[in-house]
Order: structure tokens, then C-alpha cells, then sequence
């Protein structure tokens, strides 16, 4: 016979977390009547929760749809599964729900966003004028980056380098990807040459291009920065472009850049050049040109190109360029 002592009352509460996972207030009563009494039957679990039969028959069927309940076998009726096994699968499918929902979201913001442009095309563009402005919005920009930082890198140069370096090395510490294209000139100056192999070794993926388009930054393929002028104009002024065909074209700018240009490898390890032909090797790479090379190493252009000739008998190469695959392919890049 079952406890008709049940307290039904007690049971119900009126902000039943159960809800949250699809079970209302009366499939949980049902279902801690189950608990209770686990052999009482529909006519017992219906005394127990004040109930007709028919209706808790029907909450179990629902029970038994979330995966609350286990069906009849050949050993009895229905079963209540361990909760705490039952509740983990319930909050899985929830959370697989949760997941289909925000690609969902995304997508329909897509169109969302598609038409406000069409609607206000001034969405479009944010301007910031002045150093200070944006740094700013430089700031903002990486802070939110979630998937990948891509970026043209060339002067001139508004944030402090020990503040940009600080924005890049926590980017790579949040396990965010980090390509930049370098232009060859850049890397002249020594602190950005520094700064450039510190990011290397931190894990940034860097390119090298005699020259590059546009000073650019893309974050995520959705937000894009890029200067409308320069000092020499009057002052700096960028603009901020959101997620549109302009963040998409510039990102294939950026990838169409990349497959031209050449890597910056790991610094090589000690013990496998000298320190002075490990350096040498590097602004090699670079491609920057020989005047700038021996002003980096604080040599004249004779001894500049003795020390290259030097290199490229050591590997057997007939020319610089041949000099650069060779050492690549000893690692020394």
C-alpha cells in the first residue's frame, strides 16, 4: 500500500530549478513520488501526489522522455534512473540545445546586421581621430578578439611598443591566433625588429613583404582597422570598419599577402650558429637590405658581404636566395 503520509505541499516548489531542463512542476512531483515509493505504481504514485491515475500516467510518459524514468523490462514496471546520472544527461542535451540556439542567433544576425546596413549604411564605419583616440579603440579591438588577430604591420606607430607588446603577448597567452606581415622596412629599426622576434617566440606567426598595402588590422574576419590618414596629412585619423564586404575583402587582402610572403621561423637554437651568423641569418630573412643589415650589426658593407659569402660556401650555395632555402631547411629559420 502506498504512504498516503506523502507531503505533496512541501514538494512544489514555486522556482523549481527543474524547470530549467524542461520538467514542470507536476512531472517533478511525480517524479520524487517515484523516488519515494519506487514499486507504488501509477495508483500509488497518484495517491501520493493527490492525482487521477491517467494524469500521472501521462507524466510518466513525459518523464520518461526527458530520461528520467527507464522503461519496463522484464524484471518490473517503470524505474526511476540515479538523478545524478539522469540530471548530467538532461543538462548535456540542454547545453547541445543551448549550442544550436547561438549558431542559430549567429546567423540570423547576420541578416540582422545585413539590414541595418541597408537601411543606415553609416553602421558601417566608426572614425576615430587622434593618437589617443585610437589607441584606444586599438585597445578595445584586441581585448575582444576571440578567434584570430591578422595585421598589417608597418610605421609609423601610435601605440607605445612596450604597451603594443603587452596587447600581443596577452592575446597569445588567451590562446587567440596571431598572423602579421611585417614590412621589410619596418624592420629596420631595431625595436621593432626586437619586438618582432619576442612575438615569434611567443608563438605569433610572422611573414615578411618588401612592402605592404595598408597599415591594417582584421580581428575575428568581422572588425577591421585601417588609416584613413597619416601625420604628414594633418594628424592621424582610422577608421573601424564592422562586419560587412569591406571586413571580408580585407581579410582576403591579408590572406592572398600571406601566401606571398616569407616566413619568420623560430629563432635558432644556441649552439647551432654563432650568435653573430644566427643574427646575420635572421635579418637575412627578413629581406631587409644590406646598408640596414650592417648598420644592425655595427659592420661595414665589406665585411657585411665577406660574412654572406662566407655563409652561403658554408652551405654550398650558389646565390642568396639559394642561401635562404638551405638555411630554412636546416632550421636555421
Amino acid at each position: 500500500m502506498a504512504n498516503t503520509a506523502y507531503d505533496t505541499a512541501d514538494q512544489t516548489p514555486a522556482a523549481s530549478p527543474w524547470a530549467a531542463v524542461g520538467v514542470s512542476a507536476f512531472d517533478e512531483l511525480v517524479y520524487r513520488a517515484i523516488l519515494h515509493q519506487p514499486d507504488a505504481g501509477a495508483a500509488g504514485w497518484a495517491l501520493l501526489t493527490g492525482a487521477s491515475p491517467a494524469r500521472v500516467r501521462e507524466s510518466c510518459t513525459q518523464l520518461l522522455t526527458v530520461g528520467l524514468l527507464q522503461p519496463p523490462d522484464s524484471m518490473g514496471g517503470l524505474r526511476a534512473i540515479d538523478p545524478r546520472v539522469a540530471v548530467r544527461g538532461l543538462i548535456r542535451r540542454r547545453e547541445t540545445v543551448s549550442e544550436l540556439l547561438a549558431a542559430t542567433a549567429e546567423e540570423m544576425a547576420t541578416a540582422y546586421e545585413a539590414g541595418l546596413l541597408r537601411e543606415e549604411p553609416s553602421r558601417l564605419i566608426e572614425v576615430a581621430s587622434g593618437e589617443g583616440a585610437i589607441a584606444a579603440r586599438l585597445e578595445e579591438m584586441y581585448a575582444r578578439a576571440e578567434h584570430e588577430v591578422c595585421l598589417f604591420d608597418t610605421p609609423p606607430y601610435l601605440a607605445p611598443p612596450v604597451r603594443q607588446l603587452d596587447l600581443q603577448t596577452d592575446l597569445l597567452r588567451r590562446g587567440i591566433v596571431s598572423r602579421g606581415i611585417y614590412a621589410a622596412p619596418a624592420l629596420e629599426e631595431p625595436n621593432v625588429l626586437s619586438r618582432t622576434w619576442r612575438m615569434v617566440e611567443l608563438g605569433e606567426q610572422a611573414r615578411v613583404l618588401p612592402s605592404v598595402p595598408v597599415k591594417l588590422l582584421v580581428v575575428d574576419g568581422c572588425r577591421a582597422m585601417l588609416p584613413l590618414t597619416s601625420s604628414a596629412a594633418g594628424g592621424y585619423c582610422a577608421v573601424v570598419v564592422w562586419h560587412s564586404a569591406v571586413t571580408e575583402a580585407l581579410q582576403r587582402l591579408f590572406e592572398m599577402a600571406w601566401q606571398q610572403a616569407t616566413p619568420l621561423g623560430q629563432p635558432v637554437g644556441d649552439g647551432e650558429l654563432p650568435e653573430g651568423e644566427r643574427t646575420l641569418v635572421r635579418l637575412l630573412a627578413a629581406g631587409m637590405k644590406d646598408e640596414a643589415v650592417a648598420r644592425h650589426l655595427g659592420v661595414s658593407l665589406r665585411t657585411l658581404r665577406r660574412r654572406v659569402s662566407e655563409l652561403q660556401e658554408r652551405l654550398g650555395a650558389a646565390s642568396r636566395f639559394q642561401l635562404g632555402v638551405r638555411a630554412s631547411q636546416r632550421g636555421w629559420l
